[in-house]
């Protein structure tokens, strides 16, 4: 039913196979979450959910251990439990029912524009991300330009604008707090 190709048309589509083809976009939640989040690259949001999907089989093995090592799995839990909460992957230490409900999207809200919406330093993750990507944010001393960057709790509060970066004149400025030493340099 579909017509033959014209030669052109079979040399430029030579290396593709039409029959076999799939789809290499992934399911439509991923797709939904790429969106959701401005991934820039697939492979980010694959490697985010393998590291859920282990952290999830961690606690189920944590769980399942038997009453026998009861002190072990205790010390094991609490360790999971602080290390995730540390990352900013969930909200509280008290059981591993938090673990075992943990999803990529966790990883995802912990990306530096995620937290730079959070923080209202931008309006949205598309901002966000270009404030990113053009090097007007730093994380501490350092100036980030990689918006995969995943931001731990303990430094959460240390994201702040570089200090020649014009969006921070400007917000110096709306807030009438640009010192004239500022102003020369």
């Amino acid at each position: 039913m579909v017509r033959k190709l014209k030669y052109h048309e079979q040399k430029l589509l030579r290396r593709l196979e039409l029959v076999s083809w799939e789809a290499s976009a992934g399911s439509l939640a991923e797709v939904k979450a790429l969106r959701r989040y401005r991934l820039g690259r697939r492979e980010d949001y694959v490697q985010y959910k393998a590291l859920a999907r282990t952290v999830r089989a961690l606690a189920r093995r944590l769980r399942d251990l038997g009453p026998a090592s009861a002190a072990f799995r205790a010390r094991c839990a609490a360790a999971l439990l602080e290390k995730l909460y540390g990352l900013g992957l969930v909200s509280c230490r008290r059981s591993l029912s938090v673990c075992e409900s943990l999803s990529a999207a966790a990883f995802c809200r912990r990306r530096l524009p995620c937290l730079l919406v959070k923080l209202r330093m931008a309006q949205n993750l598309r901002h966000a991300v270009t404030f990113v990507e053009q090097g007007h944010v730093r994380v501490g001393p350092e100036v980030v330009t990689d918006p995969a960057l995943l931001i731990p709790r303990a430094v959460e509060d240390f994201i702040t604008w570089v200090d020649a970066s014009r969006l921070r004149q400007k917000v110096l400025d709306y807030n009438q707090e640009r010192d004239d030493f500022d102003l020369a340099a």
